[in-house]
């Protein structure tokens, strides 16, 4: 395998890959002169500049993509259309036309490709995904979440495309707040209309994106969710997120304590591990990836698949239509 993108994120993949059997990392790629010197240095294999270099010269079966969002697109169906499985991170891609060409490539068939998502593998989620699944609780009623985190200037100082619409696609709502938006669909049920709205309060002087965003969605079955985020909070607050049945509800506060109507309470708690990427990441990145490696040789596509992530894609980028409705950049 190889990694792609050698930036903050690409940690928690290099540390992911050393923990598999059978797995063993053969190049490296990053733009960044300094960057792509220091991960030859630090993991022995040879670095590239350009990606399509790389798969000429070591021919690998699995990238893994840690570029910034613009470049997510090019490089997978770069990889998929020469039969290299990819696992990309998220958001999808930076623009809802990319995000298509992604979900076309990947259904062209050969290659198989993961996006990112790996919040879903959390053992919290998964309860939640299993409880709501049965249906033992009930209809689902409503949901909310909210994300209360703190980026500062120099956050986005260090890594410029962060804050942009053409390099990031958006802000606070691509780049953190996507795995919640994520979840909530994927708990609640497909989202068939939303109403919301994204600003800049706190980092206007920094970012020409949105730090705070806010909506309703109507959920498929009847359920309406709430979400609230934010970049202006004081620190990074567990990100929250409740769920209201018929028969209990579910909260999530790091760990995810389930009341039942009838007063019995269940406490799932979330699972740690050590890192070296950022606490806020989780820990289950690795749960994906090795996932992601044993499910190589299955005929069917891969569970989080880019048709499967296009759906906090659209989301977002309703939310940025309807929030800057003359901009072209916000809504591609």
């Amino acid at each position: 395998m190889a990694v792609i993108g050698c930036g903050d994120v690409s940690t928690v993949h290099f540390e992911a890959v050393a923990k598999l059997d059978g797995a063993a990392l053969v190049a490296v790629c990053e733009a960044d002169p300094q960057r792509l010197a220091s991960a030859i240095a630090a993991w022995g294999v040879p670095g590239y500049a350009d990606h399509l270099a790389l798969i000429e010269a070591v021919k690998p079966d699995v990238v893994h993509i840690c570029t910034p969002h613009d470049q997510h697109a090019a490089v997978a169906v770069d990889c998929l259309e020469r039969g290299v499985n990819v696992i990309v991170e998220k958001p999808l891609a930076h623009t809802l036309a990319e995000g298509r060409r992604m979900v076309e490539a990947a259904s062209a068939g050969g290659a198989k490709i993961a996006v990112c998502f790996q919040n879903r593998y959390n053992a919290t989620s998964q309860a939640m995904h299993a409880l709501l699944s049965t249906g033992e609780l009930g209809a689902v009623v409503g949901a909310s979440a909210t994300v209360m985190w703190q980026r500062s200037a120099e956050y986005y100082q260090s890594r410029p495309w962060r804050g942009t619409w053409s390099g990031g696609g958006g802000g606070l709502l691509m780049n953190q707040a996507i795995h919640t938006v994520d979840l909530l669909q994927w708990l609640v049920g497909d989202v068939v209309a939303v109403t919301g709205n994204a600003s800049t309060r706190f980092l206007a002087e920094a970012i020409e994106v949105e730090d705070t965003a806010e909506f309703v969605a109507e959920h498929a079955g009847g359920a309406r969710s709430a979400f609230y985020a934010t970049l202006a909070n004081a620190f990074n607050a567990p990100v929250t997120l409740d769920v209201v049945t018929e028969k209990a509800v579910l909260s999530l506060r790091g760990d995810l304590t389930v009341t039942h109507s009838d007063g019995r309470v269940d406490i799932v708690p979330e699972g740690t591990g050590a890192s070296g990427g950022r606490s806020y990441w989780g820990v289950s990145h690795e749960l994906l990836i090795k996932d992601f490696y044993a499910r190589l040789d299955d005929a069917d596509p891969f569970w989080i698949s880019p048709a499967e992530a296009e759906k906090s894609l659209r989301i977002i980028k309703e939310i940025y239509r309807q929030s800057y409705p003359e901009s072209t950049h916000a809504v591609s």
